[in-house]
């Protein structure tokens, strides 16, 4: 290893001090102390006004010179500019290189702010402490640097002013302090105040009982609180398994799992006020029995028919009458009137109100979602230094097990892989030849993905009208699982031959090949829904007239959700298990297959959707997803650790969860909303069953109450008038969607001005670090031409010494010569 190299400061010496060798006398303190600043004074103005430089001891003699005619800044071996001494000193007094690096800058700026904080007198002068207090001279040695002495004195003169502030305060500024663990536990320790007797007496071991008692409740609560912190943590759902998940395959794997647990927060969402007001409500005042119930047989829970139809699973159990008691249904179809003094709870009214504020609180959330993932992942800042961020501030100092330590390891070298990958994807460029071959080959795959999905989509049309050509009898209920049987088969196969047109693509970022699937996958799905969703309210309705449609339309959601899950669960078997063995046992290779991101998202997009357009006809629907989310966790998680590989290619998937809510959002809850809109304003209800059965539509409910509002009297007026004016008028839609939209359009351009900001900022900082290279270069020279003119100075003076020398002979002859 390289030494450091020794530094000496060379001083003038005085040519006139016959007692400079002689060491002073104990005597003459009091004029040594005086003259001590004066002394280091006039050394900082020597050094000013003579340009001396701190220079480098050389080991070997003669290395004076070797600076020839060429002042220019010199190179280092890597072309850095190496720099005179004195340009080094100048440049390591700046605020820049000490405040944050200087230990010594640190405790002076900490000093400052102690003696501001306590508003104390300044410390006294030298002259008025004691002779035995002051410090003599001999203990300093000129030769020594000043800055530890006086570093050294800061140290102790803020210790000093620590220990007169009070707990709190000092604990606030050691811990604001940007200095090492060691250095504040050694400032804490020096600057605790003494305790007198009862840390005497702590020591000797005679606590009395209250102090016993009263330190073994400080203990108890802090032991609690650690408890609960980590109780806490644990409540959390996966969270160790979502750490493991993003450490080993990254977080675009990752992502998928971040999706599915929103999905189920949703759910829940969803699912509390249906179970408050609707389901719990009606299971606690059953309606009578309309006719004998059937049996269970097992078969129910992949039909949704017999058994489960006579249930507050469906839409048809539920009445329509005020409920307080149990009141059977009226022979001549007309609605149940409640009996005096019953409950004031009319079951139509809490249907669609809830349904509606559930939805509603549903939008809330989601959009809320979606802005706060949209600001976390498009942030106005740029990433550059990210990596430096991650390497240099990634690690946790906090984790002691070993477990955790390998889990943190892990996470920050998939995030880096991610992000080299991301860095080498941006360099790569094509030819205009390449682009154009590229262009054609996209072109191709998007005609026959397009050509796919419009082949399928007839498919289901198709079978679709065929089902309702051939109705099915009670006994006959599994022949209607062929529609979900054909649908699933078709929303599993598409993807697979997407896939493998894809392949004829190659993507450079893995990212857009993501987006392409995730698009291609969504068209495929959501017009699939499209045409069921014109087969249940445009056929169905019209065929089961004397029936109960809304059941029907409840138990085909229900198919769609079980028969969903079972071909995800065949997915999971024959797309990854099976073909990891067959790989492993047949082909002989050793890689696993990769996860499909693409696939997975767009299946619980598709399975949420099911749910939405479905709690309108089963309120328990919800519950449903959530128990199928919850199986898919835990079985998705297994198969990806033993079945799966992380991604060949890595990637950050940094705006994953914002495209993936977005989709959620838009192509999702909008069209399921639209649908539940056009089933309450526009169809009918059936006149057999549900809570509507005696109106025109669903929306009429709230009709009929404002109009009883109104006669029961002046008290409750405003009701009608609130749903009169803000509620059938479309002036306060139209007026609170335009609020809406001025709110998003200020909020871009606000963004947009940041942006701006932020740039012109960095263009500002780059042009002052080209004005701090312009100053160095500067001051380089000057102390260039101040050495170059000194070095001349000495020559002249050695060449008229040395003249004076060799005449000085001569002179003498010539002298003694004379007459």
């Amino acid at each position: 290893m390289s030494q450091s190299p020794a530094f000496v400061l060379n001083v003038l010496e005085t040519p006139e001090d016959p007692e400079g060798s002689q060491e002073p006398s104990p005597y003459d303190e009091s004029e040594v102390h005086d003259s001590f600043h004066q002394l280091i004074q006039e050394q900082s103005r020597w050094v000013a006004e003579e340009g001396l430089e701190l220079q480098q001891r050389q080991p070997e003699t003669g290395a004076l010179g070797a600076s020839g005619s060429d002042h220019e800044t010199m190179l280092g071996p890597e072309g850095a500019p190496v720099y005179s001494m004195a340009t080094l000193r100048i440049l390591a007094s700046m605020p820049s290189r000490t405040i944050g690096r200087s230990r010594g800058a640190i405790i002076s700026q900490y000093y400052s702010r102690t003696v501001k904080l306590r508003r104390r007198a300044g410390r006294p002068q030298l002259r008025d402490m004691g002779r035995s207090a002051r410090p003599s001279l001999r203990l300093y040695d000129l030769e020594l640097d000043s800055a530890v002495l006086e570093e050294e004195e800061k140290r102790g003169l803020l210790v000093k002013e620590l220990q007169g502030l009070t707990a709190a305060q000092r604990d606030h500024m050691l811990r604001g302090m940007p200095l090492s663990l060691a250095e504040k536990r050694c400032l804490r320790e020096e600057s605790r105040p003494p305790r007198g007797k009862h840390r005497a007496q702590r020591h000797r071991g005679l606590l009395s009982c209250c102090d016993q008692l009263r330190d073994s409740c400080v203990l108890a609560s802090h032991n609690l609180g650690l408890a609960l912190l980590s109780g806490l943590q644990a409540l959390m759902p996966w969270h160790y398994a979502l750490k493991r998940i993003g450490g080993r395959f990254g977080s675009s794997v990752l992502s998928y799992f971040l999706f599915l647990k929103t999905l189920l927060a949703f759910n829940t969402l969803l699912l509390l006020p249906l179970l408050a007001f609707i389901v719990g409500v009606q299971a606690a005042f059953p309606p009578a029995p309309t006719g004998p119930v059937p049996a269970f047989t097992g078969l129910e829970l992949l039909t949704g028919g017999g058994y489960l139809t006579h249930s507050v699973m469906y839409y048809g159990y539920y009445s329509n009458a005020t409920l307080n008691q149990p009141c059977a249904s009226p022979l001549d179809g007309s609605q149940c009137t409640p009996e005096a003094g019953s409950l004031p709870y009319s079951m139509p009214l809490a249907y669609l109100f809830t349904l509606g504020a559930a939805f509603f609180i549903t939008c809330i959330t989601l959009v809320y979602s979606m802005s706060r993932s949209f600001g976390e992942s498009y942030r106005v800042g740029s990433t550059s230094g990210v990596h430096a961020i991650t390497v240099f501030c990634s690690w946790d100092y906090k984790v002691t097990q070993r477990w955790a330590t390998r889990l943190q390891h892990d996470n920050i070298r998939t995030q880096l892989k991610e992000l080299l990958a991301e860095w080498q994807s941006r360099q790569h460029r094509r030819s205009a030849c390449g682009q154009l071959r590229r262009v054609a080959v996209l072109g191709l795959v998007w005609l026959l993905c397009l050509g796919t999905t419009l082949g399928c989509t007839l498919a289901v049309y198709t079978f679709s009208e065929l089902m309702i050509k051939s109705p099915v009898s009670a006994e006959r209920e599994a022949v209607l699982l062929l529609l979900p049987l054909v649908v699933c088969l078709l929303n599993l196969g598409g993807p697979y031959l997407f896939r493998i047109l894809a392949a004829l693509e190659r993507h450079d970022s893995p990212v857009l090949e993501v987006y392409v699937a995730i698009c291609r996958n969504l068209i495929l799905k959501m017009v699939t829904l499209g045409i069921l969703c014109y087969h249940w309210l445009g056929r169905r309705v019209g065929t089961l007239k004397d029936q109960c449609w809304e059941n029907f339309v409840g138990q085909e959601l229900y198919r769609l959700m079980v028969m969903d899950f079972i071909f995800t669960l065949l997915d999971t078997l024959l797309g990854e298990l099976v073909w990891r063995l067959f790989s492993e046992k047949q082909l002989k290779r050793k890689g696993k297959p990769e996860f499909d991101i693409a696939g997975n998202v767009l299946e619980l997009i598709y399975g949420q959707t099911l749910t939405w357009l479905g709690v309108l006809f089963s309120p328990l629907l919800p519950a449903m997803q959530i128990i199928k989310l919850l199986l898919l966790f835990y079985i998705k998680k297994a198969s990806l650790m033993a079945n799966c590989q992380a991604p060949r290619r890595p990637w950050k998937a940094s705006h994953m969860s914002t495209v993936f809510i977005s989709l959620l959002c838009f192509p999702s809850f909008l069209g399921a909303a639209v649908f539940l809109c056009y089933a309450v304003w526009q169809v009918k209800p059936s006149s057999t069953c549900g809570p509507f059965r005696t109106l025109d539509t669903m929306y009429e409910a709230g009709k009929v109450w404002v109009r009883r509002l109104e006669k029961a009297g002046p008290r409750v007026s405003w009701l009608p008038w609130i749903h009169r004016y803000l509620v059938e008028d479309t002036f306060p839609i139209y007026l609170v969607s335009a609020l809406l939209l001025a709110v998003i359009y200020l909020n871009i351009q606000v963004v947009k001005g940041q942006r701006k900001v932020i740039c012109l900022l960095k263009e500002q900082i780059s042009n002052e670090g080209e004005d701090k290279i312009f100053l160095i270069n500067k001051l380089q020279r000057v102390y260039e031409r101040k050495e170059k003119s000194r070095e001349a100075g000495q020559s002249q003076e050695l060449s008229v010494l040395t003249s004076g020398a060799n005449l000085g002979p001569v002179f003498s002859v010539k002298c003694g010569r004379g007459p």
